[in-house]
């Protein structure tokens, strides 16, 4: 019973911060044209993939857009342009569709938007982003790690409990992925990215 209730509190408690923070968004035609194309690019990248012995994946950069577009632009746009990607996955991403109603909530809603806390502590530093983007996988790896256990513990391996099976299986695959995503924009110019996709924006 432990394992709903943990979820539960999780999936409602972090919905309800995002929500909140999203107040004061407005969808001009250059957040839709933004969040759309981010969205369209993070289903392209999240469709190629290198599987795990684990059984997971790496992913060719699906992370990063969306973090990119919190850091450069606004990390409420990113919020409600993660929300449209997860449930878009369960269209046209096969590894993706649910097996559950609840799964929509608990890992499509949350395994996307989070990447949107990746600007929490600013990008004027590299430690600031950093701390961002282990924060938005963190998040993340929790959502999947908690839809593993209740709705994938039947796949758990022989003498692995849901816990140990859904921590370690989605771990393969984060680590790795923070590691490429924690790279990639760390190395990017985010000022003159911000100038270019800000342009006008106060």
């Amino acid at each position: 019973m432990i394992s709903p209730t943990i979820t539960a509190v999780f999936t409602v408690g972090y919905l309800l911060v995002t929500l909140y923070l999203c107040r004061g968004l407005r969808l001009g035609a250059r957040e839709l044209a933004l969040g759309g194309a981010v969205s369209a690019l993070t289903l392209v990248l999240a469709s190629i993939y290198i599987p795990l012995p684990t059984g997971a994946s790496i992913t060719a950069g699906s992370m990063i857009p969306l973090m990119l577009l919190a850091l450069v632009y606004d990390r409420r746009l990113a919020f409600v342009a993660g929300w449209v990607t997860g449930l878009l996955t369960i269209l046209l991403i096969p590894a993706w569709q649910p097996v559950h109603w609840a799964q929509v909530f608990v890992e499509h809603l949350v395994a996307f938007s989070c990447l949107g806390y990746a600007a929490t502590f600013g990008s004027d530093r590299k430690w600031k982003v950093l701390l961002g983007v282990l924060l938005a996988i963190t998040l993340r790896f929790i959502g999947q790690v908690l839809s593993g256990v209740i709705f994938f513990s039947q796949n758990a391996w022989d003498g692995w409990g849901a816990w140990a099976y859904s921590i370690t299986y989605h771990l393969s695959s984060k680590v790795p992925e923070f590691i490429v995503s924690a790279a990639v924009l760390l190395v990017l110019p985010l000022d003159r990215l911000r100038q270019a996709v800000r342009g006008g924006k106060a």
